[in-house]
């Protein structure tokens, strides 16, 4: 959300030019409040046959689309950890950090006020332990042929990183 208030202060906001851009301005602490993005971390899991398992979001942004399992960091947690955690929360499965393989940053689509920096990573299936279980901020999991996303509601982003992780993994 923007900011109305300086959360050191409580002073109400303005407007002021800083470094090129309009930000919101604390009069009393002589001091911009910065909007930052959110960091997050995903993984898209790709097996042999070139299917890739997709979780039904459960919760905004974009709850009912389909996407790869993915998630906020926690503070001091690195991003392919993170990932590792969001993938075993979300789907069941386990993998180790180490056999993921970064394919991404970006800053995906804005949702409403919600800015996020997505780092995306890629791991075999073979090098996954569990069965797919829906879990936490997910309504359902499935494996989805990479060549049928069109035919499916996933974010923005999901075709592309899929693409990305078979690249990465296969070729």
């Amino acid at each position: 959300m923007i900011p109305e208030y300086c959360p050191r202060c409580g002073t109400e906001l303005g407007e002021r030019r800083v470094d090129g851009r309009q930000r919101k301005w604390c009069p009393s602490c002589e001091r911009p409040e910065f909007r930052n993005a959110v960091p997050v971390a995903g993984t898209a899991v790709v097996d042999d046959e070139g299917r890739v398992l997709l979780v039904r979001r459960g919760v905004d942004p974009g709850a009912g689309e389909w996407s790869t399992p993915a998630g906020h960091l926690e503070v001091e947690e690195e991003p392919r950890i993170a990932a590792a955690r969001e993938l075993r929360e979300e789907t069941g499965l386990t993998a180790d950090p180490a056999d993921m393989v970064l394919v991404e940053a970006t800053q995906l689509e804005p949702f409403g006020e919600k800015h996020v920096v997505s780092v995306g990573y890629a791991v075999a299936a073979s090098n996954t332990t569990g069965t797919p279980t829906a879990g936490s901020d997910a309504t359902a999991v499935e494996w989805v042929d990479h060549g049928r996303l069109e035919e499916t509601v996933v974010r923005p982003h999901v075709p592309r990183r899929v693409h990305a992780a078979i690249e990465a993994l296969f070729d």
